[in-house]
């Protein structure tokens, strides 16, 4: 009894031992500098706002309002998770090749981002992980020779594969450094700033979360933000908002839910860009679409701000339109070579209104249906229509830019839909549609999307490992536990009415009372826990200790996060499967015995019954043979006396 309330005690505390160590960057909770610093930000934003909905309310006597007129707007590309790779798919090269070739030449952005995962650091047989120089090579020779380089502005950043097995920044395996664009200036995060003719101004702030060091496959998924990356992140949006930066935007390979952020609290990094209102959106990747399930991974963070994940160009080969015009901001995600290409930006999807950043009244007091649409050919028509009305034909505003007048009032209630019809003149043509909104209502995003996004992915990882965990030990403990009362008398012992439940009770019961088998169970669950997994190179050259809660390497500490993941893994489908399988083989053993026992005294009480049934003959034998004579003398005399 001693013994399995100890062992309870000591799995509880284990449990919030392991997730207290996992967690220790956010269990510190928020720093208190970082703290001042961000309402401080957050007081001189709300300042801001206020001057700038004086810019878009007027500029210079004249009205700032969505019209047909070109200025006021700005369009930039996306990429993300190229996976330049020796051993998989070379197309990817020559695709890239026609990306800034082609596309960049047909849509001319201000700017590209390049959200990380630029080279695929694969092993040749897909298990290892390892920085090649040829892979970088290859890399950097496309944006030279496609010179597009010259042609915009490319905003590279690292992730996580442009980590694997990286000791530090400016090792020799920190490739990035010497191949990409922004590498040599930004080994980290950066910030960048596009002004246009018409005074506006546009930030991309660049957040790198990779871990430092970088570990090989399978510990390098999640990103982690040090105390001196969060405040030099800080700087950066400092540093923007006082060169006057009207709109910003923050890109990086991970989400929001895969970044640790020691010193910013449970809302991690999340709450540092909710703090800059002049924030609009954070671009990432990193997911891939989860393999296809989630295709529009997309969401708006409680903090205000939409958080929006790019498909990858590794398969999918996607790639991001994005646009402000006056003041809002639209987007679209496209497949490469799929043209026309068509960006509605007034009256814009009604899922991505950002309210308290966008002005609420510039689409109802518009006065043009705005578009920007590109293609390989000369566009030859463009039309749109609203609901069942007619088919309108746009105008051409400028090369990129169609517009077509509107009656914004008429639908200022409920939730309508814009189609768009576009042709070149190839023969090539798009049809685009819709839901916008006048009225401030907004659309819901998709659930699985908004729990990607939004909850923290190492804390699910932390939830199933700990379920895992209580899966495999709550019972046989329980079970412990109950028969050691039932045997000392404490209780009575129970009666299962319930057939299906009443087998498996009694496998697990039994199983309990085995010492030889409870023990090296809750034992080895106990260790997967709390004792080091591996011991080895973690990185290349450099040992390192793996914890489910943790990886101590080249001197620094790695929270656990996939490893909670694998530790599920182990224990849901090997270490639970065995309790069953022991279970169920403990019971068939004691039914084995007991059938034995059973056979064993049947086959005394036989031989007994034998041996009783031998000595009754043996008597009655003896009786026999005793009184055999004495008939016979008997017999004789008679027979002497009846001659007599």
């Amino acid at each position: 009894m001693r013994f399995t309330t100890a062992a309870i005690a000591l799995i509880a505390f284990i449990v919030i031992f392991s997730i207290f160590v996992a967690n220790v960057a956010n269990l510190v909770g928020i720093d208190s500098k970082i703290s001042r610093r961000l309402d401080a930000a957050y007081s001189r934003g709300q300042q801001r706002l206020q001057q700038q909905q004086q810019q878009l309310d007027g500029e210079g006597g004249e009205p700032f309002r969505l019209d047909d007129s070109p200025r006021h707007l700005m369009w930039f590309l996306q990429i993300s998770d190229i996976h330049i790779s020796l051993y998989l798919d070379p197309t990817r090269i020559p695709h890239l090749i026609d990306f800034c070739n082609r596309t960049v030449d047909i849509i001319r952005p201000s700017v590209v981002l390049a959200s990380g995962d630029l080279t695929d650091a694969k092993t040749s047989n897909f298990l290892g992980s390892q920085q090649h120089e040829q892979e970088w090579r290859w890399y950097r020779e496309v944006l030279r020779e496609t010179n597009v380089l010259n042609k915009t502005t490319w905003l590279d950043i690292r992730g996580n594969h442009d980590n694997f097995n990286v000791p530090a920044l400016q090792a020799k395996q920190d490739l990035f450094t010497n191949y990409s664009v922004q590498g040599k200036n930004h080994p980290r995060s950066y910030l960048h700033q596009v002004e246009t003719k018409d005074g506006d101004r546009y930030s991309f702030i660049a957040v790198d979360a990779c871990l430092d060091p970088g570990p090989k496959r399978p510990f390098n998924f999640v990103g982690m933000l040090s105390m001196n990356e969060t405040q030099h992140i800080i700087n950066l949006a400092e540093q923007s908002r006082a060169m006057n930066t009207n709109y910003t935007v923050w890109f990086g390979h991970y989400p929001t839910s895969c970044i640790l952020t020691p010193g910013l609290g449970t809302s991690g990094i999340r709450n540092l860009i909710g703090k800059y209102q002049e924030g609009y959106a954070y671009l990432c990747g990193h997911f891939h679409k989860l393999g296809g399930a989630v295709p529009q991974m997309y969401t708006m963070q409680n903090e205000g701000f939409l958080e929006l994940e790019l498909g990858d160009w590794m398969k999918n080969r996607m790639y991001r339109l994005a646009a402000f015009d006056h003041g809002q901001f639209s987007f679209v995600d496209l497949q490469h070579n799929q043209w026309p290409v068509v960006l509605v930006t007034n009256p814009k999807n009604a899922l991505f209104n950002i309210p308290g950043k966008e002005d609420p009244h510039a689409q109802l007091d518009s006065s043009h249906i705005r578009l920007l649409a590109f293609s390989p050919a000369k566009i030859t028509e463009c039309q749109v229509k609203v609901d069942r009305e007619e088919w309108v034909d746009c105008r051409r505003a400028s090369n990129e830019l169609f517009v077509v007048p509107w009656e914004p009032r008429k639908f200022s209630y409920g939730v309508h839909k814009l189609s768009v019809f576009i042709r070149d003149e190839d023969g090539r043509y798009r049809v685009v549609e819709h839901e916008f909104t006048l009225d401030g209502s907004r659309k819901k995003f998709s659930l699985l999307a908004r729990f990607v996004l939004m909850y923290d992915t190492n804390k699910i990882f932390q939830g199933f490992f700990s379920v895992a965990l209580i899966a495999c030990l709550l019972p046989l403990c329980v079970f412990r536990i109950w028969h050691t009362l039932v045997r000392n008398g404490a209780v009575a012992r129970p009666r299962i009415r319930t057939y299906c439940c009443r087998g498996w009770i009694r496998k697990m019961w039994i199983l309990s009372t085995v010492d030889r088998l409870i023990f090296p169970i809750v034992g080895y669950c106990l260790y997967l826990t709390c004792g080091p997994w591996s011991f080895g190179e973690v990185i290349d050259g450099h040992l390192g200790i793996v914890f489910v809660w943790g990886i101590f390497v080249n001197g620094s500490f790695l929270p656990g996060t996939l490893t909670y993941f694998y530790g599920f893994f182990q224990l849901m489908f090997c270490q639970l499967p065995l309790i069953v399988i022991y279970a169920n083989n403990v019971v068939k053993r004691a039914q084995l015995e007991e059938s034995s026992s059973t056979n064993k005294k049947l086959q005394q009480e036989s031989t007994k019954l034998k041996r009783e049934l031998d000595l009754l003959k043996s008597r009655l034998a003896r009786k026999k043979a005793a009184s055999a004579p004495r008939r016979h003398n008997w017999s004789s005399s008679s027979h002497t006396s009846e001659e007599k």
